[in-house]
């Protein structure tokens, strides 16, 4: 199995602590590789997870640790990110963390695309990343197996990808060795505060005191932030991707074109996806956000499709509770790990495309596919920052599907922030207030 869900046995449980320096809220990405820098700093730590380490859309993405095609505040953080990626299962001790070196390719059958690529090969100038342009021979030659009347495209060599579902966990792993508490089926409820700054946290299992809070919840961050009374602008979407039979003998870059990414996997298969459609479950925040939004959904290159409320038990759903204090059930416990079922259109759409463009792999056919929720804030870049309020709440979430790759640098930062370290890039795009303090939203690449 690709992904991990609740039926999975319990990796980590130890005991709940009194006290520690610092709470995670959610063990995905983010929340694990805050967990494990601030470990190596000497922090105790306790990372809660309400289900499954990378249960969630860290254990369900596409697995591309890509520079290529980010928001251009985001890039110097990606590029740090890379270079953490290849150390990491050095590093760590950990062989799951291994990084593959594979190169990234996005390929342009309009004169539209290729002038967005032009664009951002321009960014990446500036910092001096690897990325080039390719023509239509380069283009057709690097990719000879996908089909498509390619006028071009772009190429940064120094991309890879890993695997999610065993990645995250490793890294729980490394964590763990040094010292960090993790605590699987142990839901954050709440915190408590004391003149305006953290003081505690209550899970399910008991309060934990700290001075200092990382909510990290991916699609569930936006609803723990409106119980303690923060307005966290954010709403989810269903993306559904898929694994190949086995397949020996092709090796290629990370691919990404109009209607289908193809990266290639250690078990020979490769994951698959149309890429190009989000599907959104109408909730209440739908109608808070909706203008929030609006300029992402102008300029996104995804179709977004609307469905009917969110089901029972999800982020969101129209009967969950909106408020509830510590000494209650929260909705974070009655839905341990959110496994959407993929959609039956987007296996269609997927397979139809494959037949066009790599029929190869069409041939092998789909052994697979699985959905996750997107955490997806209205410009779609991430909220790395700490809340306006209490003093001693951080928040690393909204990644907007791109947070695999990125995640180890991010972790890093949050923990340089928590305690107090200058986090070296600058992170004005990425605060808290930015969607109420009347700044223009200006959208990211999604």
């Amino acid at each position: 199995m690709p992904i991990i869900t609740e039926s999975a046995p319990i990796a980590f449980s130890d005991p709940l602590p009194e006290a520690v320096d610092v709470v995670i809220i959610g063990a995905g990405v983010i929340g694990t590789s805050t967990a494990y820098f601030l470990a190596k700093h000497g922090a105790k730590v306790l990372l809660c997870e309400k289900g499954r380490v990378a249960g969630e859309q860290s254990g369900r993405n596409w697995g591309w640790v890509r520079q290529q095609g980010r928001d251009q505040a985001e890039l110097p953080i990606m590029m740090e990110s890379n270079r953490i990626w290849r150390d990491l299962a050095r590093s760590t001790g950990e062989k799951e963390l291994g990084f593959t070196p594979s190169g990234c390719i996005y390929l342009a059958e309009s004169e539209r695309q290729l002038a967005e690529y032009e664009s951002w090969h321009g960014i990446a100038r500036q910092h001096q990343l690897d990325t080039r342009m390719l023509s239509r021979n380069e283009a057709s030659s690097l990719v000879p197996d996908i089909s498509g009347r390619w006028l071009g495209g772009m190429l940064t060599a120094s991309d890879g990808h890993a695997e999610p579902f065993v990645a995250v966990p490793a890294l729980a792993r490394a964590a763990s060795k040094l010292g960090t508490v993790i605590v699987e089926d142990c839901a954050v409820r709440t915190i408590e505060e004391q003149a305006g700054q953290v003081s505690a946290a209550v899970t399910e299992k008991g309060t934990v005191k700290t001075a200092s809070v990382l909510l990290a919840g991916g699609a569930w961050s936006t609803h723990f932030a409106t119980n303690i009374g923060l307005d966290l602008p954010q709403l989810m979407v269903r993306s559904t991707a898929g694994r190949t039979h086995s397949l020996a003998g092709k090796e290629m870059p990370s691919v990404l074109t109009e209607g289908l990414g193809i990266r290639s996997r250690r078990d020979g298969g490769y994951t698959v996806a149309t890429g190009d459609v989000a599907e959104h479950y109408v909730s209440r925040k739908s109608f808070k956000y909706f203008t929030k939004f609006l300029a992402l959904m102008k300029v996104s290159v995804k179709d977004v499709r609307l469905k009917a409320g969110p089901p029972a038990g999800y982020p969101g759903a129209w009967t969950s509770k909106r408020h509830w204090s510590g000494d209650e059930i929260s909705p974070f416990e009655q839905l341990r790990v959110l496994n959407p079922p993929p959609s039956g259109k987007m296996r269609r759409k997927l397979e139809d495309r494959l037949s066009a463009r790599a029929p190869w792999l069409a041939a092998v056919g789909i052994e697979e596919l699985w959905a996750g929720m997107i955490d997806v804030s209205p410009d779609a870049v991430p909220y790395i920052c700490e809340a306006s309020s209490p003093v001693g709440l951080f928040i690393g979430t909204g990644l907007s599907g791109h947070g695999f790759g990125i995640g180890p640098a991010v972790g890093k930062i949050l923990s340089d922030l928590i305690q107090g370290r200058p986090p070296g890039h600058d992170l004005s795009r990425f605060r808290f207030d930015r969607f109420s303090d009347g700044s223009p939203i200006v959208p990211g690449p999604y």
